[in-house]
């Protein structure tokens, strides 16, 4: 019999697992690309360090994410993953996912879907940067997400694009 696979997360079902500490780095920009990631709790940052010290938050992968995964089809990675939240985490040697994924047309597909929700993601969170006031972005974030879990604001805040402190000004005021 024969396994067909309809879900690229399937790739990673027999992959052991690894706990990651908060404040770990996974790997920095410029280190060759070998494995896919996977995250199955936790959170890690996708980060850039800037010029002036401090660094741009490019993406957020939580639970059932897919960490890095443009990387597939690079030679190094173009940033820094910094574990945000204790992970767990699986991966796979780049090779064998892209030949899962060449195998599994419906895995692929459904790696396709990932993406283009992914695509949508950013491009709202582009939008919400683009307002210029804490109020109008924090509007439009909790519109498009609702309310944050308990503890979940400092990261709403790093989505936004503000400090921590404007948006808790900011939450102070509303009350």
């Amino acid at each position: 019999m024969i396994f067909i696979m309809s879900d690229w997360r399937e790739i990673f079902d027999a992959a052991p697992v690894r706990t990651i500490p908060q404040g770990a780095i996974l790997f920095t920009r410029g280190d060759p690309v070998r494995n896919m990631y996977f995250v199955r709790s936790g959170v890690i940052a996708l980060e850039r360090p800037l010029a002036d010290g401090t660094s741009l938050t490019l993406s957020l992968a939580k639970a059932r994410m897919a960490l890095a995964e443009a990387s597939l089809f690079a030679e190094t990675y173009h940033c820094d993953a910094i574990v945000r939240e204790t992970a767990r985490i699986v991966s796979k040697p780049r090779n064998a996912v892209l030949n899962a994924l060449r195998e599994n047309p419906d895995a692929a597909l459904s790696l396709i879907e990932a993406h283009a929700r992914e695509v949508q993601s950013q491009r709202a969170r582009i939008e919400i940067l683009r307002l210029r006031r804490v109020s109008e972005r924090l509007d439009a974030w909790l519109d498009l997400n609702g309310q944050p879990s308990k503890g979940q604001w400092a990261m709403v805040a790093d989505q936004i694009g503000v400090s921590a402190a404007a948006l808790y000004r900011e939450l102070a005021r509303r009350r």
